[in-house]
């Protein structure tokens, strides 16, 4: 893996992690209404932790969104073409370190079917189902709770 660094997001990096939740692979099909015209603004960066992953020339390889009331991880994004090589969990673990930085005992995941099984191996534990909301989200989604301790 080359070196990744993560740092907190600027709001002039609002284009490209919105262009980066648009291309992502796993919301293509029947996952991506939830992304139809989403956009990361500025002042969503602005107002949380938002932190980017970003390697040696500041490609951005992914980011995440630390939601503190209440305490939610909000996005978690990693680049189709650095998936598997370790940038995911260095987010999350760096997601975590966040929480208890603020005094956060648990950090709830509304998560992305696919990506259930991903956040268990990093500690997750599956707590219940958020019931679909047409038309955006015609299908369940499993919540999760990371704790901090």
């Amino acid at each position: 893996m080359q070196s990744t660094t993560i740092k907190r997001a600027l709001a002039q990096d609002a284009d490209r992690l919105t262009r980066l939740i648009q291309n992502s692979a796993a919301y293509r099909g029947p996952y991506a209404s939830i992304i139809s015209g989403y956009r990361v603004t500025a002042d969503y960066i602005n107002r949380h932790r938002v932190f980017v992953a970003v390697d040696a020339v500041e490609r951005l390889q992914g980011f995440y969104a630390l939601l503190l009331e209440p305490p939610e991880l909000d996005l978690a994004f990693v680049a189709d073409d650095v998936q598997g090589r370790g940038v995911g969990r260095l987010l999350i673990e760096h997601m975590l370190s966040q929480a208890r930085a603020a005094d956060l005992t648990e950090v709830r995941v509304v998560a992305h079917p696919p990506a259930e099984e991903f956040y268990r191996r990093l500690g997750a534990v599956r707590v219940g189902t958020v019931a679909p909301s047409p038309p955006k989200v015609d299908w369940e989604r499993p919540e999760l709770r990371f704790t901090t301790a």
